[in-house]
């Protein structure tokens, strides 16, 4: 089954015949209920979490779950382990856990791998990161000493400010990425791991745009073969990952597994697919206040965004052409949430500026500050000022977390390609080239949920509410 999820608009003419097999009733973007649930192999075994980049988000996540495994932390932040999902009428009370709902993974069947063109451990990687209190971090030190990097698929022509001896050789891109393909089977025989997923938890790569090595499989193994310049780092792993049906997350705002070749060979594969760029910081909190202005239809003059950071990201994001990657990403977010081309009269001149400034001695804890200036009735001026003070890597660990374990649902339920219900983790998420992305984070939460719901056969929500008064 190749869609996202049941709230999820996807080219549907291929699939039809399955669709109506099923029992859906699709009328333009609406989707009524599903007569039973789907299909969703049992979460058996242990799970294997491949990531690459052993930075700060990554020792973060796994030095996390070792700590929550045993009992020293709470996993605030995940909705995997946290979260809870209606089913029924508000009448009916029923709102479990959505581990309750759905199979996940356990926490304790995790494993962790990945690569970095670093050689520090992961211990000594998240000592180096200083997100986590060492004394928390001494606590799961012997777990996290054991897992050591693997070498690392590194151009610096496409990440300028990071250079690390951790690196792989070979004769062409193509081999490189044979090269992945052998960690990943290594890695699944020595831990004896029944499923995989990866994610890209690297560095921001410089910006790029689809070129003809990317329209198909066979241009785009033509590429690998020739050192095409066009294929950066994040594709030989996404193309690895692909290849061997290993669901795929980009948790950076690379182009990546969002080309044409790429989705062509996850519907080959079977393999879903989700990104792109973690929704953590400052973004966050615009896709929470952006719809309610909008809501209101209160308007926006301009938005002032400024960033404040010192770990690696931020060095990575000092280098010009890695920025605009990360400014497209960062700045696509209001045009699609406010839609000036609906409003004229309230967003059409709107002046929105992004910057993002390395400043060394803030390491990872990074300052968001904000400056809206919105128009009221009869046209009056007001201003919402915003400084969010996060911990970036503490944002984005959950995150991980989550997308591992729906994206492993998202296998063993026999959905494959771009995973749109999972929206809501990211800034600009994966679509539907015919489509606009949903930035929206209450109606991304509303598509995630429904998509749970769907899965059980359950009632999807519309929160219509009539039926409480005919």
């Amino acid at each position: 089954m190749a869609l996202g999820g049941p709230l999820s608009a996807f080219s549907l003419s291929h699939d039809a015949a399955k669709l109506r097999a099923l029992g859906w009733l699709l009328k333009a973007d609406i989707v009524c209920a599903v007569s039973a649930p789907v299909d969703i192999a049992p979460a058996r075994g242990k799970l294997g979490v491949l990531l690459v980049g052993l930075g700060a988000v990554s020792t973060t996540f796994i030095a996390g779950v070792l700590a929550i495994r045993k009992g020293f932390a709470k996993p605030i932040g995940s909705l995997t382990q946290m979260g809870t999902v209606r089913l029924g009428k508000r009448t009916e009370g029923r709102s479990p856990r959505i581990g309750d709902v759905v199979a996940l993974s356990s926490l304790d069947d995790l494993e962790f791998g990945g690569w970095d063109i670093f050689t520090d451990d992961c211990y000594a990687a998240a000592r180096t990161a200083g997100v986590i209190e060492p004394s928390l971090l001494d606590k799961v030190r012997p777990e996290l000493e054991k897992i050591r990097p693997w070498p690392a698929v590194f151009d610096q022509r496409y990440v300028k400010r990071l250079d690390g001896p951790n690196v792989k050789r070979g004769a062409n891109k193509k081999d490189l990425a044979d090269q992945v393909v052998a960690d990943i089977r290594q890695f699944k025989a020595d831990r004896a791991l029944d499923r995989l997923v990866m994610i890209w938890c690297g560095s921001t790569e410089v910006f790029m745009v689809e070129s003809p090595a990317h329209a198909t499989v066979a241009s785009f193994e033509r590429a690998l073969e020739s050192n095409d310049p066009a294929i950066p780092s994040s594709m030989v792993y996404a193309y690895a990952a692909i290849r061997e049906g290993i669901p795929y997350a980009n948790a950076a705002p690379n182009l990546t597994a969002d080309i044409p070749a790429l989705v062509e060979l996850a519907a080959r594969t079977k393999t879903p697919l989700a990104g792109k760029d973690l929704k953590t910081g400052q973004t966050l909190i615009k896709t929470i206040v952006a719809p309610g202005l909008k809501a209101r239809l209160l308007g926006v003059e301009g938005w002032y965004s400024t960033n404040i950071l010192g770990n690696r990201d931020g060095e990575v994001l000092d280098d010009p052409e890695s920025f605009k990657t990360k400014e497209e990403s960062k700045k696509s977010v209001l045009d699609y949430i406010l839609q000036p081309h609906l409003y004229p009269d309230l967003y059409a001149q709107l002046c929105h500026v992004v910057r993002i400034n390395y400043y060394p001695p803030r390491g990872d804890n990074k300052e968001g500050w904000d400056n809206i200036d919105i128009v009221g009735w009869l046209g009056y001026p007001m201003q919402l000022k915003i400084n969010f003070l996060c911990r970036d890597s503490i944002l984005a660990a959950p995150i991980v977390l989550d997308l591992a374990l729906f994206l492993d649902l998202a296998k063993r339920a026999g959905m494959h390609g771009i995973q749109e219900w999972l929206s809501f983790y990211f800034k600009s998420p994966m679509h539907a080239p015919e489509l606009y992305p949903e930035h929206d984070l209450f109606i991304q939460l509303m598509k995630l949920k429904n998509t749970l719901r769907y899965m059980k056969g359950e009632e999807l929500i519309t929160h219509l509410g009539r039926e409480y008064y005919d």
